[in-house]
């Protein structure tokens, strides 16, 4: 069938959050007053740090790929299910139906500044998601300070063979000294996405785990004790906190010291909006699902497809459908038998309404060229 199921409804719910009624301010303070009290938590604010709002160079592009998102009513009301239950948000379907832009839907709607985005490998693992230490251009930088100071002092003590000697990594030692200091660690530990996600903050932020199936085994089970608990360890901080309490380090949104962490260890005050995308090509364990608020995207039909094409390319509700009547239809016949994006569409009633392919006899060629299959047989 090429309608949809169902099709994105004028009602707004009076207990939506996400594409509610009210201000984006009204709809923030409505998040924060219903917490579920299994859900609270008590991370203390850095009251210096400032993530990113809504003027930077990163909000752009989260209100670029979000504004122009149409979700029907189920996905609106799957959605504040997970946004009520602060739990993580399991969005699947096939590749192209706007999973990913979901996430940036929902920042861009209660306008709680740039998505954080980990894009999930076979190769990932929790710690990449936490936090960064670049050991290596560590140690590298304080051989070359070692290095310097013992070239400055060579005309007063002859070198030894212990001053050159490498370490198992191959490296010359590194004083202890080096060891224990916090200014020495903190250009080199770095927040990941899912680490600055948790930083306690009155506002959550969005958190988008892009193609979490594609993921080592271990990983969904990996995330249920920070999803549960909102918060980690740096053990590279708590094993210097005894001198150095608090050190300030970077996170996913800039490299540079901006935010202060205490003794090694964050925890989250209002929990972040996760979502995690999957295209199917895995089965998660149980314990997982239990924690996830679950959402299947299916393929959009035809009255939603004219939706996200005036809503894309800015056309007004009022606008003619007929320019690009006929793409839809040659999309939804192809798809029949194969996969397709929405984005493919988009490209093609972009190239119609610039001009593009406008000798009827190139009409096979032109669908054929932007509207190529991803499963199936070739066109």
């Amino acid at each position: 069938m090429n309608e949809d199921p169902v099709v994105a409804s004028d009602v707004v719910k009076d207990w939506w959050i996400y594409r509610g009624a009210g201000s984006a301010a009204e709809k923030q303070a409505r998040l924060a007053e219903h917490r579920p009290p299994w859900r609270s938590f008590r991370g203390k604010p850095d009251p210096k740090y400032m993530p990113p709002g809504t003027s930077s160079d990163a909000w752009e592009e989260t209100h670029r790929r979000g504004a122009g998102y149409v979700p029907d009513d189920e996905e609106r009301d799957t959605v504040n299910t997970a946004l009520y239950l602060r739990r993580p948000l399991l969005v699947t379907g096939k590749p192209g139906v706007g999973k990913s832009t979901l996430a940036y839907s929902i920042a861009t709607d209660l306008e709680l500044g740039p998505v954080l985005h980990w894009p999930i490998t076979s190769r990932s693992s929790l710690r990449d998601g936490l936090y960064q230490y670049d050991a290596i251009g560590r140690l590298h930088d304080a051989n070359l300070r070692h290095l310097d100071a013992a070239t400055a002092h060579t005309d007063d003590r002859p070198s030894t063979a212990a001053d050159s000697r490498p370490d198992a990594s191959g490296l010359s030692a590194v004083p202890s000294s080096a060891d224990q200091s916090a200014s020495s660690i903190a250009p080199y530990l770095r927040l990941g996405p899912l680490g600055t996600a948790l930083v306690a903050q009155e506002r959550p932020r969005v958190l988008l785990v892009d193609e979490i199936d594609k993921s080592d085994i271990d990983l969904p089970g990996d995330l249920l004790t920070v999803f549960e608990e909102g918060a980690f360890e740096i053990p590279e901080l708590s094993r210097i906190a005894a001198r150095h309490p608090k050190v300030k380090i970077g996170t996913q949104d800039a490299p540079e010291p901006q935010v202060e962490i205490d003794r090694g260890h964050i925890q989250c005050l209002t929990f972040p909006i996760v979502v995690l995308t999957s295209n199917g090509e895995r089965d998660f364990p149980p314990p997982f699902l239990r924690r996830c608020i679950q959402l299947n995207l299916k393929p959009p039909g035809k009255e939603k497809l004219n939706q996200i094409v005036r809503q894309r390319l800015a056309l007004g509700e009022g606008a003619d459908d007929a320019p690009y009547q006929d793409l839809v239809e040659a999309f939804l016949e192809r798809r029949v038998e194969g996969d397709l994006a929405t984005d493919q569409l988009l490209n093609a009633a972009q190239l119609r309404l610039s001009g593009a392919w406008t000798d009827d006899s190139d009409r096979t060629k032109f669908l054929n060229t932007v509207l190529q299959r991803l499963t199936g047989p070739l066109a």
